[in-house]
């Protein structure tokens, strides 16, 4: 009797792998068209070497919004420069409130702006200003610019948040972010500025009523929301004061209404940022990260571990070459 002839493949292993096929969910469509290794996430065919923008999500802004947020400048003089046709949207010109995506061009002046969109977090320059610079980058008499003593940024620009006089001294803040120095100069946000006085003479109580109350310059009526005398020697007297808002020598101004000369003025504190005391004159530091954040009204990122933010370090501006 002949042996029965048996498989080598028994009923308990399973069929080869290369022998089963699998079917993508396409493939069990007949209308659907194979996908090619370059189609983007919503199924267009990019052609090769072209640029398809992925938005990620993000809903468009104002134009001036945008552009004040890479340290052009702030949302004021972007406003003057779209009125003035300096500013094209995908080779149009720009209008005001228009809102713009990263899918669009930007131009200035035809230079090809690079955008950004989302939140970041700001960097903050704490200088104590000496008298003697301005706080402008033209001067038709050629005096020093605290612009040209800065630490270089590799985009934007510094902006001054608010301006001192040549002859005053004192706190002065610059960002990158143009977003932030207007929230910091508007008077909505209600930013004080506090300065040091040295007066000529002192003064009696009916000049403290006058300027807390309100006396009346050129450019409108104008007051103090705090005004302490802090001594002095001599002739020359301390003061104190508040002011809700900036306006162009403003505190000189003032006091000369109510007869008195100002020898001296010093800007000891911006909004919530008081002058450092062991930040000397012409010297700088970078304001802390999270800082920088909560000025802005961002939120403050996250530590990593036990990482610890480091304390900032004072630095002397460099002379001007």
């Amino acid at each position: 009797m002949s042996t029965p002839r048996t498989s080598k493949r028994t009923p308990l292993r399973p069929p080869s792998k290369n022998k089963i096929k699998r079917h993508n969910e396409s493939d069990l469509k007949p209308d659907s068209k194979p996908r090619r290794p370059d189609d983007d996430a919503q199924g267009r065919v990019a052609r090769r070497g072209a640029r398809v923008p992925r938005d990620g999500g993000i809903e468009p802004e104002r134009l001036q919004k945008v552009l004040a947020r890479t340290g052009l400048a702030s949302r004021r003089q972007i406003e003057e420069w779209v009125e003035e046709g300096r500013i094209l949207v995908n080779e149009e010109p720009a209008n005001l409130g228009q809102k713009i995506g990263p899918g669009d061009r930007v131009k200035l002046n035809g230079r090809l702006i690079q955008l950004r969109f989302g939140a970041r977090a700001p960097r903050v320059l704490i200088y104590h200003k000496p008298e003697g610079e301005i706080v402008s980058r033209n001067d038709p008499q050629g005096r020093p610019s605290v612009f040209e003593r800065l630490p270089p940024l590799r985009r934007g620009r510094w902006l001054a948040i608010g301006r001192l006089d040549y002859n005053t001294s004192g706190l002065l803040l610059l960002t990158d972010d143009g977003d932030l120095a207007n929230r910091m100069m508007h008077p909505r946000y209600g930013f004080e500025r506090e300065y040091a006085v040295r007066l000529l003479g002192e003064l009696g109580d009916e000049h403290i009523r006058a300027l807390t109350e309100g006396v009346v310059l050129e450019d409108g009526p104008a007051r103090f929301s705090s005004l302490r005398a802090q001594g002095g020697e001599g002739v020359n007297r301390w003061y104190r004061v508040v002011l809700p808002e900036g306006r162009n020598r403003e505190v000189r101004r003032m006091f000369e209404a109510v007869g008195f000369t100002v020898s001296r003025l010093m800007r000891v504190r911006y909004g919530p940022v008081e002058l450092p005391p062991r930040l000397k004159r012409g010297m700088w530091m970078e304001m802390p990260e999270a800082d920088a954040c909560r000025l802005a009204g961002l939120p403050v990122p996250k530590k990593v571990g036990s990482e610890k933010e480091r304390p900032p370090k004072l630095r002397r501006t460099k002379p001007a070459s």
